[in-house]
């Protein structure tokens, strides 16, 4: 008995490498989820429904999109840091619940760097500093003139307390040395309604929120916030023609839970690079001023530490912090 007992353990040591080797081999084989943590409708939601399709016909099996919305996107980050690490359910994140959430919460019940695998980049999200029609100032040097002229009186709007917006112009704030009052909205909506109306002064924003407010006039452009000008602006500058280095640009990016094979991040990565290098998906990107960013994994780990350090650093300077 003892000896039978011997071999069925060393078959059960032989057979499980075996077995867990073949279940990644033929990867996949059922449907994949990817989790989105905001609501259908919004950018990043968009962007998975417009990717799923493709990445279905790529991988020979369904592609399906579940939004877990809510909590700034920390519900949909938690469920997949907690999933299975088998590449079947997967996350398409960005720089606010993976990047800047680190710098602006105390807690959260995930970490950005290690209980993900990162899979493959999928597009930078410029931001385009908006102001009202009728602010005296149609450039980055003008608006930065007047809140010197008028320390704390020019406001500026954002989409909440230690979101990507917010903290994207207080690092102009620092790098004018000046100081401007913070005004936060529960959502970007309610924020650009103000702005047009004149409540507040200036406001980044994303390309897709605010490009048909500047194409009608209600709302101008004074930068943007990449490293380049943007193909959907050309003719408005970006703050680092002022600032040399300044940069604060969101994204998206595909990323699976920690531990998650080799060989299911390969297949996973290598669809997903082919579509976002599609001309037809280069075009909707573009479209919607945002420019795609097909970084491999090993280069999105790095990237995704270096925007949680920079995104730390801005929080600690602003003192910004969410409860």
């Amino acid at each position: 008995m003892r000896f039978l007992f011997k071999i069925l353990v060393l078959a059960q040591c032989v057979w499980a490498p075996l077995a867990a080797g073949a279940a990644e081999g033929d990867f996949p084989h059922k449907p994949i989820k990817v989790v989105v943590g905001f609501p259908a409708g919004q950018g990043m939601d968009t962007v998975a429904r417009a990717l799923a399709p493709k990445l279905q016909a790529l991988l020979g099996q369904a592609v399906l999109v579940d939004n877990k919305a809510g909590a700034g996107g920390i519900l949909g980050q938690q469920a997949v840091a907690s999933a299975p690490p088998d590449g079947y359910t997967i996350l398409l994140t960005s720089a606010g619940p993976m990047a800047v959430n680190p710098g602006v919460y105390d807690k959260l019940p995930y970490d950005p760097v290690k209980d993900y695998t990162p899979i493959a980049g999928v597009v930078s999200v410029p931001l385009v500093l908006v102001a009202h029609a009728d602010l005296p100032a149609r450039n980055v040097q003008q608006l930065l003139a007047l809140a010197r002229a008028r320390p704390g009186e020019i406001n500026f709007a954002s989409s909440g307390n230690g979101v990507t917006n917010h903290l994207a112009m207080e690092m102009l704030a620092v790098a004018g040395g000046v100081r401007m009052t913070h005004v936060p909205y529960k959502g970007a909506p309610p924020a650009l309604i103000d702005l047009m109306a004149g409540r507040v002064d200036v406001m980044f924003d994303t390309p897709v929120s605010v490009l048909p407010y500047i194409q009608e006039g209600r709302l101008k452009a004074l930068a943007v916030s990449s490293s380049h000008r943007m193909a959907a602006l050309p003719d408005v500058p970006t703050v680092a023609e002022t600032y040399p280095g300044f940069a604060a640009v969101s994204w998206m990016a595909f990323v699976a839970p920690a531990h998650t094979p080799a060989p299911v991040v390969a297949t996973l990565r290598d669809a997903v690079l082919q579509v976002v290098q599609m001309p037809e998906m280069q075009q909707y990107f573009l479209a919607r001023g945002v420019e795609p960013m097909p970084l491999d994994s090993a280069p999105l780990a790095r990237f995704i530490q270096s925007e949680v350090d920079k995104w730390g650093r801005a929080a600690k300077a602003a003192g910004a912090k969410v409860d």
